[in-house]
């Protein structure tokens, strides 16, 4: 199971030292420079441009500052890397004085100079790479002694990935494939289920160790009266027909009282369950997936994800909350996970792409691709374990729907609960 070449194009560590004559945007005499306000955006081919406040740097000398700030970066996929590598392409920063955002459509910062920073990625997929790391001139007239100067650091790292994609909607059962450039080969096979009636068919039969522990706090879980949506379950399979992953609804559902839609303060929930031991009913959750639809103008899908840790379901660990479009969808993501400090039970989190698994808006058309970051998959049950989690948060999507609006009828185990 080959993987994807991936490059993080990473800008961080920046920093402003402003000369004591610079004029910040705006009338009025000239301020102290580390009261300034300032912020500074870049912009990389044809991803989306990136802002950030710049803090500013007071010490003498043109030692590394110890504030700085970073920007989210930018992630190369095979196509990309193909198209630029061996050509030289420029990163560009422009730094303002002023405060970030516009009035009336116009920009309120005044720009104070820009930076190029020249890259090239050939071989950046195989080994890391620095292009810039230290001070840079600003302004028209860079070599003028009392130029504001900034500080930024530009850098590579390869971040190969598995991608998988389903063959298609996850509630149509489908074959998962890895691709690998224009190869697509069968790893995995979906079975969807949507028993409304029979907890039991949503259920692991066995929790191994803690199985008072799960029992007890699903047994919380009472019927709940009226409209709702559970009992859904999509199971993982390998090539050789095995469970090796699970996504269960565990908590349904269900509109707020008075209204038609799933609340933050009342969402619905999945586990994600891996075997456990050496039969087939015996099940262990590895992470919780709570999903709601998001209030306002414009509605959105929230989720939050947690890691199961073994004191129980109640005392997860985050790594992901977020929201997204409805009517567009997005990029469920995971960029942080969690390591356990050395000597100690505590758990410290380390940023870095973890999973990413795409989301189609409401009523379209959805087959997710998943990208998982080589470092997490020692073996195929774990990349298993991430697919169950992009067909959950998929179907949340749905789960999620207004429920003055039917459902397909794959999704539903009743017939008068969907339209054709």
């Amino acid at each position: 199971m080959d993987p994807c070449p991936f490059v993080h194009l990473i800008v961080e560590s920046l920093a402003l030292k402003l000369p004591l004559a610079t004029k910040p945007a705006g009338s009025g005499v000239h301020p102290d420079p580390s009261t300034t306000p300032c912020f500074c955006t870049l912009r990389f081919k044809s991803f989306p441009s990136q802002t950030a406040l710049l803090p500013l740097y007071t010490a003498s000398g043109d030692s590394p500052p110890d504030s700085a700030t970073s920007f989210t970066g930018f992630q190369l996929d095979p196509t990309i890397l193909r198209r630029l590598s061996g050509k030289p392409t420029t990163i560009h920063v422009s730094v303002y004085t002023g405060r970030m955002g516009s009035t009336c459509g116009v920009s309120s910062g005044k720009l104070l100079g820009r930076v190029r920073v020249s890259i090239d990625l050939e071989g950046t997929e195989s080994r890391a790479y620095v292009f810039q790391n230290g001070w840079l001139k600003l302004g028209k007239e860079p070599d003028k002694p009392a130029a504001a100067r900034l500080h930024l650091v530009v850098r590579s790292e390869p971040d190969p990935r598995f991608v998988f994609q389903f063959g298609g909607e996850p509630e149509c059962s489908p074959v998962v494939f890895q691709i690998q450039g224009s190869i697509r080969q069968p790893v995995f096979s979906c079975k969807f289920s949507a028993d409304r009636n029979s907890r039991s068919r949503t259920l692991p039969l066995d929790f191994t160790n803690n199985s008072r522990g799960w029992i007890s706090y699903l047994a919380g879980d009472k019927e709940r009266p009226g409209r709702e949506r559970k009992g859904w379950m999509v199971m993982i399979y390998d090539l050789s027909g095995s469970p090796v992953a699970a996504a269960s609804m565990i908590t349904p559902f269900v509109p707020s009282p008075g209204s038609d839609q799933v609340s933050r303060s009342n969402p619905g929930a999945w586990l994600i369950l891996r075997p456990h031991g050496y039969t087939v009913s015996s099940w262990k959750p590895w992470g919780r997936l709570e999903a709601w639809r998001e209030r306002g103008p414009i509605h959105g899908l929230g989720y939050s994800f947690e890691l199961v840790t073994d004191t129980g379901l109640n005392n997860g660990i985050p790594i992901a909350e977020a929201t997204m479009s409805i009517r567009k969808g997005g990029q469920f993501c995971i960029d942080t996970h969690m390591v356990r400090d050395s000597g100690s039970s505590s758990w410290s989190p380390i940023r870095g792409f973890v999973m990413g698994s795409t989301v189609e808006g409401e009523g379209k058309v959805s087959k997710p691709v998943v990208q998982v970051s080589v470092q997490h998959v020692k073996c195929m049950a774990d990349a298993a374990l991430f697919v169950a989690l992009s067909a959950a948060i998929d179907l949340s999507m749905d789960a999620c729907r207004l429920f003055s609006h039917k459902l397909r009828k794959e999704l539903c185990h009743d017939q008068q609960d969907y339209s054709s």
